[in-house]
């Protein structure tokens, strides 16, 4: 990347990174991915999601690393674990798993000062057809999405590509929550919509970097958040899903920054 880019933000405000700043994305986004797939196991029937916050938390201190979101606005938890219709920001507690539920674990780390972000679905006891359904549909939305990401397309082809997969299978795509732009920094310029019309919103350039996380509903889109102040869920109770990765624009396509290191990115573990 030429040396005129440093530091440079676009009329956007969004940020443009170095070639370099590649590589702290990768280590921070390899240490998030990893702790994902060192907790599969311990998402069981009768398992609480307070228990499998404890260790992500642990996890995080036995790699000399720090927790985005212990601290977060209040917030006090390692991670967010939204299960069933719960949208996102589901706090972890007591809740026990029952078999069949589905649950999305979001995990956020901090890395020499590198922020690695990502979440995924995870099943208690046996899968049910509809959210297998849900799952694979989500799933590959959020690829769809990386697929349009390349220097020249915008942010609304990205959109466009998660909502009319959705939408082609009968599901809905969440409005009230949003990718976004990370670096050094937890949150930043662009919000990354899952929905939208091609051609629109910022243009991509080479050295942008930003989390993708689709939301998708069996029903309606419509969301509300509980009174908490996180907890998200489907106004409609209808279950939905969601899959996060934190990408980095290149000359040519998209570099993911937090790949599953054991293929364990889908819950029936197939490869990323």
């Amino acid at each position: 990347m030429n040396e005129d880019l440093r530091g440079r933000q676009t009329k956007d405000g969004i940020r443009i990174y170095e070639a370099g700043d590649f590589a702290g994305m990768h280590a921070a986004g390899a240490l998030a991915a990893r702790i994902l797939d060192d907790i599969a196991g311990l998402v069981f029937v009768g398992q609480t999601t307070g228990a499998i916050d404890k260790r992500i938390t642990e996890m995080v201190e036995e790699a000399g690393a720090t927790s985005a979101t212990i601290g977060y606005k209040g917030y006090q938890h390692a991670s967010c674990i939204s299960v069933n219709h719960v949208v996102c920001h589901g706090i972890p507690g007591d809740k026990t798993l029952k078999d069949g539920d589905i649950l999305n674990i979001d995990v956020t780390v901090i890395v020499d000062g590198w922020f690695g972000d990502t979440s995924r679905m995870y099943v208690a006891g046996k899968l049910p057809r509809k959210a297998e359904r849900l799952i694979q549909v989500t799933h590959d939305a959020l690829m769809l999405g990386i697929e349009a990401v390349k220097p020249g397309n915008t942010f609304g082809d990205i959109g466009h590509a998660i909502q009319s997969y959705a939408e082609s299978h009968r599901m809905s795509v969440v409005r009230d929550f949003c990718g976004h732009g990370l670096g050094r920094v937890f949150h930043a310029p662009p919000n990354v919509l899952h929905y939208g019309r091609p051609g629109t919103g910022a243009v991509l350039e080479e050295g942008m970097f930003f989390t993708i996380e689709p939301m998708v509903n069996l029903g309606r889109p419509e969301t509300k958040t509980l009174a908490d102040d996180w907890t998200a869920v489907t106004r409609d109770k209808s279950l939905s899903a969601q899959f996060e990765h934190s990408v980095g624009v290149t000359a040519d396509g998209a570099e993911i920054f937090t790949l599953s290191p054991g293929g364990l990115f889908h819950p029936t573990y197939t490869a990323d």
